[in-house]
């Protein structure tokens, strides 16, 4: 009560920062519901994993149907009304600078295809900003980053690695298994 009333400022950020938190779950979830589809289409999906040995998380990893590539994609859930933009190697929602985002999302994704020993293809999938033609890319210090807004994911991973198998990809889903485990 004291929080809403302005009477008690940490039990206000508090409280904010519980919002953002729920807001970003919220996210996280659209996002797996969204990418449920692509399984008719041969891809292996898992969600909310950690790579061993590592702290961070990672909200999807997706095995290819060809199983020669994965994507680890980081769900964002960012403010409505702003433009999501790219440009001299920065990822910008707004006038604010969102490039340290990017730049996490390469160096996870470089890690896991070292732990793989598969090409891994970092995304980040916004929500709640618009994405400037709905799909761009950002080239990071640590490589390239596709963003793409919710609604283009599917679309986007569709169009990537062309071809099917069946034991390329459950092989690699087996490595991804292997490495990776719920983040708890």
């Amino acid at each position: 009560m004291t929080a809403w009333a302005g009477l008690n400022p940490e039990a206000a950020r508090a409280d904010a920062v519980a919002a953002r938190w729920r807001l970003g779950a919220e996210a996280e979830r659209e996002t797996a519901r969204r990418l449920r589809v692509l399984r008719l289409h041969g891809w292996r999906i898992r969600h909310d994993l950690r790579l061993t040995g590592r702290r961070f998380n990672l909200d999807h990893v997706l095995v290819s149907p060809c199983g020669t590539a994965v994507v680890v994609a980081d769900t964002k859930r960012w403010p409505v009304g702003r433009t999501v933009t790219a440009g001299g190697g920065r990822l910008w929602c707004g006038g604010e600078d969102r490039t340290t985002e990017a730049e996490k999302a390469a160096r996870y994704a470089a890690l896991v295809a070292a732990a793989v020993g598969v090409q891994v293809w970092p995304l980040l999938i916004v929500h709640g900003s618009r994405v400037q033609g709905r799909h761009l890319e950002v080239d990071t210090v640590s490589g390239r980053v596709q963003v793409v807004a919710v609604d283009q994911a599917v679309r986007v991973l569709r169009a990537a690695p062309a071809g099917w198998s069946w034991v390329g990809a459950r092989q690699t889903a087996g490595r991804v298994d292997g490495v990776l485990r719920p983040y708890r």
